[in-house]
């Protein structure tokens, strides 16, 4: 179907609705780093998706002037800048609950993180944040695009989107140009990448780090699923690193995220997106995450990893919290188990969305991700 001719509304599911001023996810983008997002990937555009182009492309001159001002104001003390304590990792595949389990980390005062509109401006929050997410709070959508979750500025955020925008490669390009066949694979893992590529990658995560240490010195707390590939190049990074992976049935996991994917690739590409593939790409992308993260996490020292489950998140989140900080050895109080319970009084009626399996379907992932299934547990019957 040509872009003159497919209604601009996107698949049929729910979740937040879009509008042509809303931001996108690389709208915090500097000048450099959009043209070299565009020239690496050859341009591919949609003639539909032109305004949309044409706007961010305006809007990185503006984050690469006020990039500059940061780095004059800023830079000696960002070099010199120490973590105050090891950074807490959480994993787990897309649609895991690893946001869900992000907010409730956060709601420790004890712990800072990446919010959305660090994410969206990294190259120049320190001195943009307390005036322009005002201004800007009009063009945020109130939901997630794939979901019924409430976005905002100050919500916590994969920080990967931040490094999107600082110019580093990333498999989330994809999401820019979900028409091409792969984009940046090797830095799933980065462990194929050149030493000196490696580093990059490593050095851009500290700065960021760095930079939300400087607005808020305390323990940080990261989360994007795309680390549960890179446990290896955390630990040669961070080898004091804590990490938190949470696990959910697979039959629930493949069609949110074939969901997700389609929703992100609608409301963010600068292609009109084709979702050809996407079904193997999502079994494939799983069983690659799975092998890299059940391989590498043998390195973690038993003390600094933890393991739960979405389903008994959900049923108790305030024990299991307590299980996790008690295994990771994370001081806890009253205000914190205060703050876990209101957050789960406020969600208990969240709605999450329904989707049906083919058989098809229920057979390949099945078949494609049975070790994930014997590991945790789930059983391969039927979905809970």
């Amino acid at each position: 179907m040509s872009d003159a001719n497919r209604k601009d509304q996107g698949p049929k599911v729910t979740g937040g609705k879009d509008r042509p001023w809303h931001m996108r996810a690389w709208s915090g983008m500097s000048a450099s780093s959009w043209w070299n997002a565009l020239s690496r990937h050859k341009f591919r555009v949609s003639p539909t998706r032109a305004p949309m182009a044409t706007i961010l492309g305006g809007m990185s001159v503006l984050n690469s002037a006020m990039a500059l001002l940061q780095r004059l104001f800023y830079s000696r003390r960002i070099a010199k800048t120490e973590l105050t304590a090891a950074p807490i990792f959480v994993l787990g595949h897309w649609r895991s609950g690893t946001t869900l389990l992000h907010e409730l980390l956060v709601l420790d005062q004890s712990f800072t993180f990446p919010n959305t509109y660090a994410c969206f401006c990294p190259n120049h929050f320190l001195i943009s944040e307390s005036w322009l997410k005002i201004l800007v709070t009009f063009f945020l959508p109130k939901q997630r695009p794939m979901d019924n979750m409430k976005i905002g500025w100050n919500l916590p955020q994969e920080d990967e989107w931040a490094l999107c925008n600082m110019g580093l490669p990333s498999p989330y390009f994809k999401v820019m140009f979900p028409n091409l066949t792969m984009v940046d694979h090797d830095y799933q893992t980065l462990q194929t990448l050149p030493a000196d590529e490696r580093r990059k990658w490593q050095q851009g995560l500290l700065w960021l780090m760095k930079c939300l240490t400087i607005r808020d010195p305390k323990r940080i707390v990261l989360k994007t699923p795309l680390h549960t590939f890179r446990v290896a190049a955390i630990l040669e990074q961070f080898p004091n690193a804590k990490f938190i992976h949470i696990s959910r049935d697979p039959f629930v996991l493949f069609p949110s995220t074939v969901h997700t994917w389609k929703r992100m690739y609608w409301h963010q590409a600068l292609q009109v997106p084709k979702y050809e593939h996407l079904e193997e790409e999502v079994l494939q992308t799983f069983v690659e995450m799975f092998e890299a993260y059940d391989h590498d996490s043998r390195s973690i020292p038993p003390e600094q990893l933890y393991q739960l489950s979405y389903e008994s998140l959900v049923a108790d989140p305030v024990a299991a919290l307590e299980q996790t900080y008690a295994h990771l050895q994370l001081p806890i109080n009253a205000e914190v188990r205060e703050a876990w319970n209101r957050y789960a009084a406020n969600h208990k009626n969240y709605e999450k969305n329904r989707h049906q399996l083919t058989d098809a379907q229920r057979e390949a992932i099945v078949t494609r991700w049975r070790a994930y299934f014997d590991r945790y547990g789930y059983s391969t019957e039927a979905s809970t």
